[in-house]
């Protein structure tokens, strides 16, 4: 499937060869701030797993890794930004130098939980990398260090994003049609 471009596809927005590249100069940049010490991946499933796997094999130096996965629940219009952690981290980041990682930052609610809720387990730093910046949503403002791309209002899939859990696997980013036919 991830050959060829499926019927609900509009456009490709990223080629396979453009995300390499740009994860390729993200890695450069944490590997440069990070040197000298380990570094703990912390991925938000599903969609970070496709982008925390390609940065993580870029990154020169001692990685960890470890996920979570969030909930959210609520009427988005009337309370957005209600969310739960549903899978929570295997192990302590205490005093670790942790990377969250995430698939997507847009309104910046999801993104604002998981930093309180991370910060006060002690961390040594704490900073976000994303694969796609969508600041065009952003109601709540986040400290984004590192990002692959920043995109317009869109609907996005491929590289770990979906669309109803299809199309993670696709090797690029494209937009769904409009009417998702």
């Amino acid at each position: 499937m991830s050959k060829m471009i499926p019927p609900h596809i509009d456009r490709v927005l990223f080629t396979e060869e453009q995300i390499r590249e740009r994860v390729k100069a993200v890695a450069e940049e944490i590997t440069e701030k990070y040197r000298g010490r380990e570094l703990k991946l912390i991925g938000v499933l599903k969609g970070s797993v496709f982008f925390l796997t390609a940065l993580a094999r870029e990154i020169g130096l001692p990685v960890k890794i470890d996920f979570l996965a969030i909930s959210s629940f609520g009427n988005q219009k009337s309370a957005p930004g209600l969310v739960r952690i549903a899978k929570d981290l295997d192990d302590s980041i205490e005093g670790e130098d942790v990377l969250l990682i995430e698939d997507i930052v847009d309104t910046g609610f999801t993104t604002r939980y998981l930093l309180q809720n991370l910060a006060g387990r002690g961390p040594n730093s704490l900073s976000i990398c994303t694969l796609l910046d969508r600041t065009t949503r952003r109601i709540v403002q986040v400290p984004v260090e590192f990002r692959c791309f920043e995109i317009d209002d869109r609907f996005v899939v491929g590289f770990g994003l979906d669309d109803r859990q299809l199309y993670r696997n696709l090797e690029y980013l494209a937009v769904m049609k409009p009417d998702g036919k």
